[in-house]
């Protein structure tokens, strides 16, 4: 009786596997990296945590406290779905006075020309790859984001 049992459950449970490469983030689980990162915030007043990387694009969660730098990613796009707090996104633009970072990494104090966007919990964002960007936080407040990379080669 026991194996004409086993026989018919195996074949559903081996049918409930979640494929590879798939992942679930809860919300709640996000929301919790704000108090998970805040404590390990550095100079720039930004920490981040990487939780997973596919082929042509990654993950990972940026809590911030402080605005960023003016960023430009040569080959690799962003989007952001915030989870907490509020910040301006400069977006386009100019990067006067850049520097390279790394590798396609391009860094510098300030976006001259760029179109400001209020963002605020709930709010998605697409910066496509070669585009200025920063991030700009009141001084008090903080801004929790989840982020996808995608590498736009």
């Amino acid at each position: 009786m026991f194996k004409t049992a086993a026989a018919l459950v195996l074949p559903f449970i081996a049918l409930a596997a979640d494929p590879a490469g798939f992942s679930v983030w809860k919300s709640s689980e996000l929301k919790g990296f704000e108090q998970k990162l805040a404590p390990k915030m550095d100079a720039q007043k930004v920490a981040t945590q990487n939780l997973a990387k596919y082929g042509n694009h990654e993950t990972m969660v940026a809590h911030r406290e402080a605005s960023g730098l003016a960023e430009l990613h040569v080959a690799v796009a962003d989007v952001f779905v915030v989870e907490s707090g509020e910040a301006t996104l400069v977006v386009g633009g100019k990067i006067p006075a850049q520097r390279t970072q790394s590798a396609g990494e391009i860094r510098g104090a300030s976006i001259e020309g760029g179109s400001k966007h209020a963002l605020a919990a709930g709010d998605v964002v697409h910066i496509p790859a070669n585009t200025p960007h920063q991030l700009l936080v009141d001084p008090g407040k903080q801004f929790t984001y989840f982020v996808v990379k995608v590498d736009a080669k």
